[in-house]
C-alpha cells in the first residue's frame, strides 16, 4: 500500500502587500494625529475663552453693583463722578487703545468689608467712594512693573467714614484743583495700586458709554433721545476726553456732533455701558516678548483676545 504524503508550503508577505500595509497604518496615524490636534487646539481656545469671560465678568460686574447705587446730589457745586482717559498709553509692546480713570460716589454694597449691619464693623454711613484705574505691570509685586507684566484693572474703595471726612463736600467744580480726581489723588493715590485692590487681569482695553437723555429741540414737539458719550483719547463727536457730573449738572470737553457741552450739560443719565477686550493668557506671553508694526497689532488681537459688553441703569439724577 502507498502513502501519500502532502507538504504544505509556508508563505509570507510579499512587498507589495507590507507597503500597502504600511500606507494604510500611516493614513490612520495621520488622520488621528489630525484629529488629536484638532482637539486640543479646540480644547486650548475654549479654555482661554473660559477664562477670558470670567475675567470680564469678574470686571463687568463688580463695576455694575457700583454704578447700580451710584450717589449723586443736586444743587451744589461738588463733583459726584469723574471719568476720565489717561494722558498716556497704559501697556509695553502691546499699547491699550483705550481705558477710563474712574472716580464715583456709591452707596457700594462690600462697604465695612461686607459686614453691613454689623454693630461693630458697621459705623452707621452709606456713601462711599470708589476708584477704577488700568495699570501694566506684575500684579503680584509692591513696587515697579515687576518680571510678569499684563493688563490689571485696580478697584480702590473708600469706606465711609474716610469718605465723608476727606472727601465729601471738599470738591468744587468752580475750581480746578478741587476736581474730584484731585482731591481724590491726594488723599488716596497711592493705595490704588496696593495688590489687595486687583480686581482681574488681561483686561487690555475698557470703553465706557454714558446714555445721556437730551431734550431734542430741533423735533417738533421738542423729544426726549438719549445720546451716548464714551470716554476715548480725543474729543471728536460723541466721543471725550472728560465726562464728570456735577451738582450742577453734566460737563464735558465734546467736539462737534448732533448736541453741544451746554445741551448735554443739561440731561441727566440714565444708563452706563461697559464694553471690554481681554487678552487670553497665551496672548499675554507673547506681548512680553515680541513687538508689533503694521497690521500684526490688529491680527494678534482677532487671535488672542475676547469681547464683552453690559449696559447697567442708573438711578435717576
Amino acid at each position: 500500500m502507498k502513502t501519500q504524503r502532502t507538504s504544505s508550503i509556508r508563505r509570507g508577505f510579499t512587498l507589495m502587500e507590507l507597503m500597502v500595509a504600511m500606507a494604510i497604518t500611516t493614513i490612520i496615524v495621520t488622520v488621528l494625529v489630525s484629529i488629536t490636534s484638532i482637539a486640543l487646539d479646540t480644547w486650548n481656545r475654549s479654555r482661554a475663552e473660559l477664562r477670558a469671560s470670567r475675567q470680564a465678568k469678574t470686571m463687568i460686574d463688580t463695576m455694575a453693583r457700583d454704578f447700580e447705587s451710584l450717589v449723586i446730589r443736586r444743587g451744589n457745586t461738588s463733583e459726584w463722578l469723574s471719568a476720565l482717559a489717561p494722558d498716556n498709553p497704559i501697556g509695553g509692546n502691546l499699547q491699550s487703545t483705550n481705558a477710563s480713570d474712574l472716580i464715583f460716589f456709591t452707596a457700594a454694597t462690600d462697604r465695612y468689608d461686607g459686614k453691613i449691619g454689623d454693630p461693630i464693623a458697621d459705623r452707621g454711613g452709606d456713601v462711599s467712594c470708589v476708584a477704577y484705574s488700568l495699570e501694566y505691570r506684575d500684579p503680584l509685586v509692591t513696587s515697579g512693573i515687576g518680571t510678569y507684566r499684563t493688563f490689571v484693572l485696580n478697584r480702590l474703595l473708600i469706606n465711609p467714614d474716610e469718605t465723608f471726612t476727606r472727601l465729601l463736600g471738599l470738591t468744587d467744580s468752580t475750581n480746578v484743583a478741587k476736581s474730584l480726581d484731585s482731591v481724590f489723588t491726594a488723599a488716596f493715590g497711592p493705595r490704588l495700586s496696593d495688590p489687595k485692590n486687583f480686581v482681574c487681569e488681561n483686561v487690555f482695553q475698557f470703553s465706557v458709554t454714558f446714555h445721556v437723555q437730551i431734550t431734542d429741540t430741533t423735533q417738533t414737539p421738542p423729544t426726549l433721545v438719549n445720546y451716548p458719550i464714551t470716554i476715548a483719547q480725543q474729543n471728536s463727536g460723541q466721543t471725550t476726553k472728560s465726562f464728570t457730573i456735577q451738582g450742577t449738572g453734566i460737563k464735558t470737553e465734546l467736539g462737534a456732533g448732533k448736541f453741544s457741552a451746554a445741551q448735554v450739560a443739561s440731561g441727566r443719565i440714565t444708563a452706563m455701558e461697559v464694553s471690554v477686550t481681554v487678552i487670553s493668557d497665551f496672548g499675554i506671553d507673547q506681548l512680553r516678548n515680541r513687538s508689533f508694526t503694521g497690521s500684526q497689532q490688529a491680527e494678534f488681537l482677532a487671535k488672542h483676545s475676547y469681547e464683552f459688553s453690559k449696559l447697567v441703569q442708573l438711578p435717576t439724577m
